[in-house]
């Protein structure tokens, strides 16, 4: 799989090279207020995998109910958040996968944290946790 993407202002790009690792939903609070949906959705990459093409984005830091620190990368000129990398976990990408070009191309296969998920969302199809599983 090869596909580009960018933010929503177009002042970002990028290229991936290669099938992701998984694409993942999640319902944890932290992903529904990101996303400002009742879920996120998260594309995990080989950091070797994801080029940036131009565009300066900036981040911020913030715990994850694990303890780690997860570094969220976003533009600075439009908001749209682009990925996220755990420190000491830089050799991965959580790419945004709404931030590709064509999101049509990528297939969920599972979801996360299905305890924090909206009542009316059934995604009975996808092999679910009810928490992040170790």
């Amino acid at each position: 799989m090869t596909a580009s993407g960018g933010c929503e202002c177009g002042a970002f790009r990028y290229e991936i090279d290669g099938a992701p690792k998984a694409v993942i939903v999640c319902h944890c609070t932290h992903c529904q207020r990101q996303s400002g949906s009742a879920f996120g959705m998260s594309m995990v990459l080989a950091a070797n995998q994801f080029q940036l093409l131009h565009g300066v984005l900036k981040s911020f830091s913030r715990q994850a109910d694990s303890g780690s620190t997860i570094n969220c990368y976003f533009c600075p000129e439009c908001g749209n958040r682009i990925y996220n990398q755990k420190t000491g976990g830089e050799s991965v990408v959580i790419l945004k996968p709404g931030t590709l070009d064509n999101p049509k191309a990528i297939t969920p296969s599972r979801q996360l944290w299905t305890s924090e998920k909206q009542n009316w969302i059934e995604l009975s199809d996808l092999v679910a946790f009810e928490y992040q599983p170790g």
